[in-house]
């Protein structure tokens, strides 16, 4: 297959958001009203794509399902966006998850109450059905981190047998501040490390952290960390990177933000851009997405 024609995949998380945009955050144990209501198929993984798709790159989702008429609403949609469901894994256990999000319009805040349901996440074996040759990269969301390894193990040995054109990206997200995540640092190109990891590992700045964990990755690496109005930060093997935020001129809605960026960073590398002009690129996509709600719009 042709390197232009190969797809980014995503593998992580799609689940149910229920979006309540309010004029002001509720006082608990009141009533108010919403100022508008709507269901959006959210999770990380799933928004990337999203972002992916509008900005014009094939791309595919993997994660897991439970069928149902929530899950018939996803699909639905993903449809729709012309997002690639085949390596979705149907699981007979467990309920779609659905995030409960309010949207505050006044400070373009977002709240978010996630249901989980105990749905089994992807493992190797459903990954092992994956056809590795339609992608030209591969971005796990990190979640079930020492069954992500082994997929991302199977990667390597299949960009050991072939051309260095054909060979798969491997990019990976450490959101969450959990230990087994941090198994992850060594097993992207590209590694993303949130806000809320590099304060929890006590990291006051994108600059700092970027550079204090880069040893943990592989040699070669990016690692990109976004600070919200501070813009992004990355280091690599030529050292630091930094790009400036680019805010709306109204805060509309910040949910989803960070899934936006990373898959504008992932676009711009993909299409063979320097980390410079990638990190510029995810930031704009990102500042135009929280003047919006929800993605129609950011291109």
């Amino acid at each position: 297959m042709a390197t232009q024609e190969r797809k980014i995949l995503c593998v992580g998380l799609v689940c149910l958001d229920i979006i309540n945009v309010v004029d002001c955050f509720p006082v608990e144990d009141t009533d108010t009203r919403c100022l508008s209501q709507r269901w959006q198929r959210g999770g990380n993984a799933s928004n990337s794509c999203t972002v992916l798709a509008l900005l014009g790159t094939p791309c595919a989702f993997m994660g897991s399902l439970a069928p149902g008429r929530v899950a018939d609403f996803i699909t639905d949609d993903f449809q729709k966006r012309g997002i690639d469901i085949c390596n979705v894994a149907w699981q007979s256990v467990g309920i779609t998850p659905c995030a409960c999000c309010i949207v505050n319009s006044s400070s373009g805040s977002r709240t978010v109450v996630l249901s989980d349901m105990n749905l089994p996440d992807v493992t190797i074996e459903d990954f092992k059905k994956v056809d590795l040759s339609q992608f030209k990269l591969i971005h796990w969301e990190g979640r079930n981190a020492s069954e992500q390894i082994g997929m991302i193990q199977r990667v390597v040995q299949y960009n050991a047998t072939v051309p260095a054109e054909c060979r798969i990206t491997i990019s990976v997200e450490i959101e969450k501040p959990r230990q087994d995540l941090f198994s992850l640092f060594g097993h992207g190109d590209v590694v993303f490390v949130s806000k809320d990891v590099a304060g929890h590992l006590g990291y006051k700045s994108a600059p700092e952290a970027v550079k204090k964990l880069y040893s943990l990755v592989k040699p070669g690496a990016y690692l990109i960390c976004a600070w919200a109005e501070k813009g992004a930060d990355a280091w690599g093997p030529n050292g630091a990177v930094h790009s400036d935020a680019f805010p709306p001129e109204n805060l509309v809605d910040t949910l989803g933000a960070g899934d936006t960026f990373n898959a504008a960073v992932l676009f711009s590398l993909s299409t063979g851009k320097c980390i410079q002009e990638a990190l510029t690129f995810g930031c704009q996509i990102a500042g135009k997405k929280c003047g919006i709600l929800g993605y129609d719009g950011i291109v």
